[in-house]
């Protein structure tokens, strides 16, 4: 009696979960609303030379970034969404406009958030319009990202700053610039970005994450050696919590990455990866995460709008491999979470579509305020959403 019980409610809580569908038709409609919104606020930024995308909206402005900041590729992302689920020749003419201000950093070897940068605007770019001038772009951007790859550690450097706290700093949000490697192979037929893609994937996959498959923020390898100096965290609430948005990059990450090579051991990380967030004890109900899923201030904390955008992208996309209709229905209510609880009134926030997103919490930076990233993967998110 009790199994039967309980198997009723298990049904009955996974058919809640499909049950909250987003209407997709009407959040693109906000966003719409909001991202023309913002156009007409950029130009009364207090913006500083050089500053081209959108980033948060804090202390009351509208902050704006220069090219080389690693979100700066968003905002022109968002632009190629709308015009990907709309077709209007507005967002078109925008998005190329704002991506071309994004394009000179193929050439940045001093940062490893090239596909942030670039693959967000101009992969987009590219994929939406097949206009060849895109490829070579991308396949600059993947050669300035390979040559922060160290043959004897096996991954792609993160960070150039900090060399007082460390000597090769990896994080784990590096997985997400893979994309960018997996791309210029296919557009150039050069094997060597395919490689080091897989081998950073591959050496992540065995120093960052721990026996619960959550995954530390930072591993500082020594580049002599390739040997682990230390595991830690930047930007989480400690060296051996859960930050939030780090386990969401790490679900993305490998989930693309089983997409680019049906390497198996990719899909079961990912899998893992999301048992480890969905099934987390200090998840709310609303399955958006507080900022560190370790913070002893739970609930009295900052939730982080961001990762759950991250999450629910990700879910979709694995969904289909994992052959799992749970991913979708947590996705579904993820979206719907979101939309409910977390826009921002119109015209209002800069013309930012989500708020209570939490940037940097230990430097005190962008808490429980609207940023660009997470924009754009929920809007990716409901452009997947629509896909069976």
């Amino acid at each position: 009696m009790k199994r039967t019980l309980l198997l009723t409610a298990l049904i009955a809580g996974l058919n809640t979960l499909y049950a909250q569908k987003v209407n997709v038709k009407k959040e693109f409609d906000f966003a719409q609303s909001q991202t023309s919104y913002m156009l007409r606020e950029i130009p009364k930024a207090e913006a500083k030379p050089g500053q081209v995308s959108p980033r948060t909206f804090e202390d009351a402005k509208l902050k704006l970034v220069v090219s080389k900041d690693w979100t700066s590729g968003f905002f022109p992302g968002i632009l190629w969404y709308l015009y990907d689920y709309t077709k209007s020749p507005k967002w078109l003419d925008e998005a190329k406009r704002f991506t071309a201000n994004i394009e000179k950093e193929q050439f940045n070897k001093g940062t490893h958030d090239l596909g942030f940068m670039i693959y967000c605007s101009v992969g987009n770019a590219y994929r939406l319009t097949k206009d060849e001038r895109y490829k070579p772009i991308i396949i600059q951007a993947a050669k300035s990202l390979s040559s922060r790859f160290n043959p004897q550690t096996g991954v792609i450097r993160s960070w150039d700053h900090h060399q007082d706290i460390w000597q090769y700093p990896v994080i784990i949000d590096n997985m997400m610039n893979l994309e960018l490697l997996f791309d210029a192979t296919k557009f150039s037929g050069d094997s060597s970005f395919y490689k080091i893609a897989v081998t950073h994937a591959n050496t992540t996959m065995k120093n960052h994450f721990r026996p619960d498959y959550s995954s530390y923020h930072v591993i500082d390898y020594n580049p002599q050696t390739g040997g682990v100096n230390k595991k830690m965290t930047h930007q989480g609430y400690a060296d051996e919590s859960a930050w939030a948005r780090g386990q969401a990059w790490g679900l993305y990450g490998y989930t693309l990455c089983y997409r680019e090579t049906k390497d198996k051991r990719y899909l079961e990380q990912a899998k893992h990866i999301a048992s480890f967030i969905l099934n987390n004890p200090s998840m709310p109900k609303d399955l958006v995460p507080y900022w560190d899923y370790n913070d002893p201030e739970i609930p009295n904390t900052s939730r982080d709008a961001s990762a759950a955008a991250i999450t629910a992208s990700a879910l979709y996309e694995l969904s289909g491999y994992a052959n799992d209709k749970t991913y979708r229905a947590k996705a579904n209510a993820i979206l719907s979470s979101l939309s409910k609880n977390y826009h921002s009134p119109k015209n209002q926030n800069g013309g930012f579509i989500l708020i209570h997103s939490t940037g940097h919490r230990p430097a005190k930076s962008e808490i429980d305020v609207p940023l660009t990233y997470a924009d754009y993967y929920y809007l990716e998110a409901l452009l997947r959403s629509k896909k069976k």
